[in-house]
């Protein structure tokens, strides 16, 4: 068999054995004991500890998004709808896809690191030893928890993120406060609401899957377990912007557009 065939089997592979796990862990969520105390313990650890990145990353996006769109409408004499484009930018696609992105970076890799570490030393064949699931209590637990904090998590991004362009707006472009609020509220439809909060649903299901399957499948002792840190990453990144991708166009098609 050449190098390529030996790529593509090893890669479908892995998509199966991934969907194996999504399903293991899935059938293992609907069964009793449900580690409520872990859920949010890991509420704590993976989302209120996140809103320090979060709060700076959506603040000096909007700010940023802000001077750039306000100087090229400048140039119109179009100021007045920096509001308009800045919130849905925000809303639709910057909040969702950034706050994921921050999230995948700190999270998705302190989970796989945390279960790689624990696979590598039989932390987690101790947990079956002891005829506890480790698919309850280390992956529902974090993935449950995920979903649960990403949709507050964007939808505190994109009001940082309004609010400091709101700023820049009124320091840099002499927009009235009023004018720019009137106007950011005028232009969100529930149609993007309802898409700026559905897509990190969507992404936390994506993270926290692949950061638990990496970390739990890690092997090769702490070189290993760097390793598997890196590449839960890379491949939550990857998906992420291509899940964004289908859902906009998924989003467009479903409102006509």
């Amino acid at each position: 068999m050449t190098a390529r065939s030996n790529s593509i089997i090893s890669l479908l592979l892995h998509m199966y054995e991934y969907a194996t796990f999504v399903g293991t862990s899935l059938k293992a969520g609907i069964k009793k004991p449900f580690y409520f105390k872990e859920i949010i313990t890991q509420l704590y650890r993976l989302g209120y500890k996140s809103l320090a990145i979060v709060s700076l990353t959506s603040i000096f996006a909007g700010m940023v998004m802000t001077l750039q769109i306000g100087s090229e409408l400048g140039r119109f004499g179009a100021k007045l709808y920096i509001g308009s484009i800045v919130s849905i930018a925000l809303v639709r696609e910057l909040g969702p896809v950034l706050t994921a992105l921050v999230v995948a970076g700190r999270v998705g890799s302190g989970i796989a690191a945390e279960l790689g570490s624990m696979q590598v030393t039989d932390q987690v064949d101790a947990l079956r030893v002891m005829a506890v699931d480790p698919y309850k209590i280390l992956v529902n637990t974090r993935i449950i928890a995920l979903v649960i904090m990403l949709p507050i998590l964007v939808a505190y991004a994109d009001i940082l993120g309004i609010l400091g362009g709101m700023v820049i707006a009124n320091t840099n472009f002499n927009i009235d406060w009023m004018i720019y609020w009137t106007t950011t509220i005028d232009a969100l439809l529930l149609n993007d609401c309802i898409s700026g909060l559905f897509k990190p649903v969507v992404f936390a299901l994506i993270i926290g899957t692949l950061a638990c399957y990496v970390g739990i499948n890690t092997t090769g002792g702490t070189k290993g377990v760097g390793n598997s840190t890196t590449f839960a990453v890379v491949l939550s990144s990857i998906f992420i912007f291509l899940t964004d991708f289908l859902l906009t166009k998924l989003f467009f098609i479903l409102s006509g557009v």
